[in-house]
This record gives structure tokens, sequence and C-alpha cells, in this order.
């Protein structure tokens, strides 16, 4: 028994305005069954939620999406696109030969826009990855939550991705951020068979925790990961 992908979660100060940002960036439509959430332009990716939260984003995220770019042309052309929808440019470190730009969304939300050249994200589509900040063990833990093989694992680097493609999730290892209260994003699992009290337990015995002190959630159990990252297990 395994869990499906059913979204990340975004944590936003205005939601709409945020999915409508990300709408026009990546070129995703509005899911018909879901208010604000995207789906993704490859039947290979993961959807987008979008959550109403007022609490101010301190430092960087955990998580943030990689871009793929088909060409130079291609790369520029996505950039002007965010900045001419609400993104900026932001310094993390990078240097000029690492061949990707680094912004910001109007929430302030990191993302990078990989150059043409990156054989790793190479026919990932076009979130080639969504890339965390996280240890070893955190990867070897969504391996198996997920039943994603793991395509990169060395030097305490990780990377899973589904056996039908898509989009990676992969994992830096150390040195590890610190923590500052809750993720502004997070994923939203759906179990494949049996019940969703059955799956948090499976999950449990991999490694998550229940999350202390999270309220009743009407949509699943707030649960969280080998290194604290919280996630949700739907009820539907």
């Amino acid at each position: 028994m395994t869990s499906r992908l059913h979204a990340l979660c975004i944590d936003a100060v205005d939601p709409a305005a945020l999915a409508s940002f990300w709408a026009g960036v990546l070129g995703w439509a509005d899911d018909p069954d879901e208010p604000l959430a995207l789906l993704p332009a490859e039947q290979t990716g993961f959807r987008l939620r979008f959550l109403p939260f007022d609490e101010p984003k301190i430092g960087p995220n955990r998580m943030h999406f990689d871009l793929t770019s088909t060409s130079l042309d291609d790369q520029e052309q996505t950039v002007t696109r965010a900045l001419d929808l609400g993104a900026r440019h932001i310094d993390v470190g990078q240097l000029p030969e690492e061949g990707h730009v680094v912004l910001a969304d109007p929430d302030g939300n990191e993302f990078c826009v990989i150059g043409p050249d990156n054989a790793f994200l190479a026919g990932c589509g076009s979130v080639g990855a969504l890339s965390c900040d996280g240890s070893q063990e955190v990867g070897y833990f969504w391996s198996r939550a997920l039943g994603w093989p793991l395509v990169w694992d060395q030097d305490e680097e990780t990377a899973i991705q589904a056996p039908y493609g898509g989009s990676k999730i992969s994992w830096g290892g150390p040195p590890f951020m610190p923590k500052r209260g809750k993720n502004r994003l997070h994923l939203d699992l759906a179990p494949t068979e049996g019940d969703h009290q059955t799956e948090v337990e499976r999950l449990l015995s991999l490694g998550a925790a229940h999350l202390d002190g999270a309220p009743s959630h009407a949509r699943g159990t707030v649960m969280t990961d080998p290194d604290g990252n919280e996630f949700c297990v739907l009820t539907r």
C-alpha cells in the first residue's frame, strides 16, 4: 500500500492572487473540482493548492521549484513572464556561472529557472523538481511512502521520481537550514487503497509522526516526516 501525491499546498496571504501568478507562469489551468487549485499541463505532474495563511514568511522555504527550460530563449521568456506577473530577483548566494536564475513569487517564495543544459531535469516537465532542504533519511522515507524509486543517492543527497516519470523531488543533504515555524509548502497525500487510518499507521511505521498540537482537520490527518516537515493524509 502507498499514498498518491495529491497536491503540493502553498500557504498564501492572498491565495487567489498567488494562484493567478502561478497559472500565468506555468500555463496551468484551474482545477474544476477544487477551488484555488491548478492542474498541471503534463499528466505526470501534480496539482498545486493555495491555502489562506496570514503569518509573515520567516527565512527561506525548505522547498522550492526548479523550473526547466528548452533553450536560453525559453529560460529568458520564463523569467520575463514571471517578473511581469509580480516576481522579483533575489540573491541566495548563486554564482553567475551556475546558469540558473533565482526569483521569488509575490509572496516571497523562492524558485529557480534552470538553464536548458541541465541533464538531471531533462524530460521532467515544466516543474523539473521540487527541490528540498533535507536529509538522506527523509529521502528514503518519501521513497517508501509514495512508492517512488530513488533516482539519485550520493553524498547524502537523494532524489525520487514516480515510475511513470514527471517532476522529481530532491533533498540536498547537510548542512540543513533551521526550521522556523510552520512550513509554507507541504504535501497532501491520498491513500491509493485501504482506509485512511491504515495508511496513517503505515506512515508511522516508516518514521512519520503525528504533529503535536495539530487541530482536528476535516480533510485529513496532519503528520510530520522524519525531518519535521508537515504533510497531510487526506480522508478522501
